[in-house]
């Protein structure tokens, strides 16, 4: 490649503070690549469980409802924006590298390296930006009763929950785990919602008492239906 400028160079300055997985230097056994793919799943599957603090309820219509199972995320929870800002950088650089819309050799490493470094950047930026977006549009409840303080916590719990996901991407994509890390997440969020829904102990006020969410709680409780009031 030529020594003249490229908008790939932008990039460099960047490179030493962006968040990076050593590729792995030895082919792992495969015992091995199940262990961090179960860490990487379970992590995941933590952070799709913790809620934000500092929001009001959000109990209310939700806007992305028929979206969550392809986002992998879950509503109010850390794991708000799911894979979407990982995806969409991903998509995003491979579109701009495909059209020739700037200048990549994937033979040469650093040109790699600085691909790689670009989407990270801009899955960050998307994260803040889609972090920021959710907040001022009101879904944790009216920014005035939010409170700058409680606006700011949840734009950088979204950000931190950004940046996991992208680690653990890259932790499966560069020889430590088994698939890909967003088939995997869209996956295990689907299953994690079935298995909710078959087994959820919560229970909802319907006018007609009390009936539980999970679908074989509600059997058995529908069989003894004096179980709960």
């Amino acid at each position: 490649m030529g020594g003249g400028f490229r908008v790939l160079h932008l990039v460099r300055p960047f490179l030493s503070v962006l968040p990076e997985v050593e590729t792995a230097n030895r082919r792992l056994p495969f015992r091995e690549k199940v262990m961090y793919t179960v860490l990487a799943l379970a992590i995941f599957l933590i952070c799709s469980q913790l809620p934000l603090y500092g929001i009001h309820s959000t109990t209310g219509s939700d806007p992305f409802y028929w979206m969550r199972a392809i986002m992998a995320s879950n509503r109010g929870t850390v794991m708000e924006l799911g894979i979407t800002p990982l995806v969409t950088s991903s998509m995003i650089m491979q579109l701009v590298a495909g059209a020739k819309l700037i200048d990549v050799d994937n033979n040469v490493k650093e040109d790699r390296a600085l691909l790689n470094g670009a989407q990270k950047l801009l899955g960050i930026m998307i994260t803040i930006g889609e972090a920021v977006a959710y907040v001022l549009s009101g879904m944790y409840g009216d920014i005035s009763n939010l409170g700058a303080a409680n606006a700011i916590l949840v734009v950088m719990q979204l950000f931190c929950a950004g940046i996991i996901v992208m680690c653990l991407e890259e932790l499966l994509q560069k020889g430590y785990g088994l698939g890909s890390g967003s088939s995997l997440f869209i996956a295990t969020n689907i299953c994690e919602n079935i298995i909710w829904k078959i087994f959820s102990p919560t229970t909802t006020n319907t006018g007609c008492g009390a009936k539980f969410e999970g679908a074989f709680n509600a059997l058995v409780h529908t069989w003894t239906p004096h179980a709960i009031d």
